[in-house]
């Protein structure tokens, strides 16, 4: 039963992580895309009120017309919207998706002794600890450096530290952590900075606007500047924490040989494609030409890890192949998945424990432990190469059953 209600807790919260993330994604992607697209007022009656950039739009059969104030309005409306809840019930839910799903089994999901060996409570308090310890030095580096140098070159030393980081913290994950938890620990450490951005910086920098406001005071641009710099770099940080979260589906690209290069390789690729998008909006705007040499980078470098990772030609044959038998399957399953699936356990409802059980779950075990390489979780029993082989060539033939013995 606890099982069953731990897989209840984990379907929910995932559900409600996914649309929370949808709302602040879109919300990031279309102020990016506003502030790259604004264009100076014409009519000057706009350019008294206060008004830096406009922009006219049309959808869902209405016509829009969203104004962007330099600094601040001069009087504040009456209905202001906050654009916060997207981002914290986000990190919220992830966090708690984290906890039921890694933290509570930490034993099977963050410890590998072949990568670590250390406890599951060591193991656990270190992932919240990469979390806290990220966000406190990429927060460094945004302020020491970013505001001492200033202007367009102190932003982009921000960013080749800042890239520099990722890199030595997705190696530090994939040196303690299971390939599959490394590659979740670094998305995770990225969307609690961008969480933080907003919690630390962006709000309070835009509730001192307004108190300044209400208080008759001059309003100072730093505020506005220190929120534009974090909401920045959260768009850039979207698309390598996507990948990141998404890559626990896939055992070949979180097990590969150099894991930590691979995540921060697709990371980098995610972060120039971003780019693209953000470069085009200002591009079209100015009436330059559009910078795709961005993204053509970021797919590249995707080329090029597929051509690293892709699997080495198996060696030619001296004959044909001979079909695996049901009862060489069952030695390897007995070996390899059994300690999970078993006539007492049924980790995921699924038991292996019989011939006639392995039949009934082939497609699912060669999905998960020849296709994806998902399975065995952090490969606990160590099935070899030749043991999937072994598995593929079964279920390729027909998975067929022995024949009746005598």
């Amino acid at each position: 039963m606890e099982t069953y209600l731990l897989d209840w807790a984990n379907l929910l919260l995932r559900w409600a992580h996914v649309i929370v993330a949808i709302a602040w994604i879109g919300s990031s992607f279309y102020f990016v895309f506003l502030d790259s697209s604004l264009t100076p007022p014409v009519d000057p009656v706009l350019r008294e009120q206060g008004v830096a950039g406009e922009l006219w739009a049309v959808h869902g059969g209405g016509f829009y017309h969203p104004l962007k104030f330099l600094v601040a309005p001069k009087s504040l409306p009456a209905h202001l919207h906050w654009f916060y809840w997207e981002s914290y019930s986000t990190w919220l839910t992830g966090f708690a998706l984290f906890s039921v799903l890694y933290l509570f089994n930490a034993g099977t999901f963050l410890v590998d002794p072949h990568v670590h060996a250390w406890s599951a409570g060591a193991a656990a308090g270190t992932a919240i600890g990469f979390l806290v310890l990220f966000w406190l030095v990429y927060d460094r580096i945004c302020r020491w450096v970013g505001e001492r140098r200033g202007g367009v070159g102190g932003d982009a030393l921000v960013g080749a530290l800042v890239l520099v980081y990722v890199a030595a913290a997705s190696w530090a994950a994939c040196s303690l952590y299971p390939g599959r938890a490394a590659f979740l620990m670094t998305g995770a450490m990225l969307a609690t900075a961008m969480s933080a951005n907003v919690f630390f910086w962006i709000i309070p920098g835009q509730r001192r606007v307004i108190a300044q406001m209400q208080a008759g005071a001059a309003v100072e641009a730093i505020h506005g500047q220190r929120a534009k710099q974090r909401s920045v770099h959260n768009t850039y940080f979207t698309l390598p924490v996507l990948v990141a979260m998404l890559s626990n589906h896939y055992g070949w690209l979180t097990q590969s040989a150099h894991n930590a290069a691979v995540l921060t390789l697709l990371m980098l690729a995610g972060a120039l494609i971003r780019h693209s998008f953000v470069a085009r909006h200002k591009a079209l705007v100015q009436g330059r030409r559009v910078p795709w040499e961005y993204a053509a980078a970021g797919l590249a470098i995707i080329v090029g890890l597929v051509a690293w990772l892709a699997p080495a030609p198996a060696p030619a044959a001296t004959g044909p192949l001979r079909p695996a038998t049901l009862a060489e399957v069952e030695t390897v399953v007995g070996q390899r998945c059994q300690p999970c699936h078993n006539a007492v356990v049924h980790q995921k409802n699924v038991n292996l424990s019989s011939p006639a059980l392995i039949l009934a779950h082939a497609q699912q075990i060669v999905q998960q432990a020849v296709v994806l390489k998902a399975m065995p979780l952090n490969n606990a029993t160590q099935i070899t190469p030749a043991e999937r082989d072994l598995i593929g060539r079964w279920y390729a033939a027909g998975a067929p059953g022995d024949p009746p013995r005598p």
